[in-house]
């Protein structure tokens, strides 16, 4: 995989942020420069996550950060999300985990606790790109925290009463029934707006399942 520090730029023929016909992957690989900026947002803290769970300390795991984003920028165009088993996540913790490798092997250290076997053992737990194994310092995982950071992100684009039936029946758990009395909208209604929804949500996470 080819890296670049180019970081995408916006073009005359990117497509427009809110558009509904292409996913968030293929407007960062127009280079769409608020894609990217989306892009780093959503995974950004991800990245961060797993470095730290692998023993590197704040400013290495920024600083290992941006070279996996230096990476993603310079191979992204060649990346095939929609090949069956490829997906963004997992392509991204390989880049994590060669970042983290190189680390180590550049400072001449040991990640905390682990060594030698161990280690590369320690990385291959996090197959597919999922979150990175727990520890004993009680830190969330950081999978339910790219949700709510993606619908922060798409949260001013949806009407306000489709916002109000999706969130009513996903986040509180009620019945479309229910919700569409409170709304006065049809129950085929709160459906249609919940889909509306966790698809605006899908297109902005790639192959992160949504709620």
């Amino acid at each position: 995989m080819s890296e670049s520090a180019e970081q995408p730029r916006s073009g005359p023929s990117s497509p427009a942020p809110e558009s509904t016909s292409s996913s968030l992957l293929e407007r960062v690989k127009a280079r769409d420069a608020e894609a990217w900026r989306r892009l780093v947002s959503l995974y950004g803290p991800i990245v961060y996550h797993w470095c730290r769970r692998m023993g590197l300390q704040p400013e290495d795991a920024a600083d290992r950060g941006q070279e996996v984003f230096i990476a993603v920028a310079g191979g992204i165009a060649a990346f095939q999300h929609d090949q069956p088993g490829q997906t963004f996540r997992g392509w991204l913790w390989t880049i994590t985990q060669n970042k983290i490798r190189d680390h180590f092997r550049q400072t001449g250290k040991q990640p905390p606790g682990i060594g030698g076997s161990d280690f590369q053992g320690f990385l291959a737990q996090v197959p597919g790109g999922e979150s990175a194994p727990s520890t004993a310092t009680g830190e969330p995982e950081p999978c339910g925290q790219l949700l709510r950071r993606g619908l922060e992100m798409v949260r001013g684009e949806i009407e306000e009463r489709t916002w109000q039936a999706f969130w009513r029946v996903v986040v509180d758990g009620r019945s479309p029934a229910d919700v569409g009395a409170e709304l006065n909208m049809a129950p085929t209604a709160v459906r249609k707006a919940k889909s509306r929804v966790l698809q605006r949500l899908r297109q902005e996470l790639g192959d992160l399942p949504a709620p």
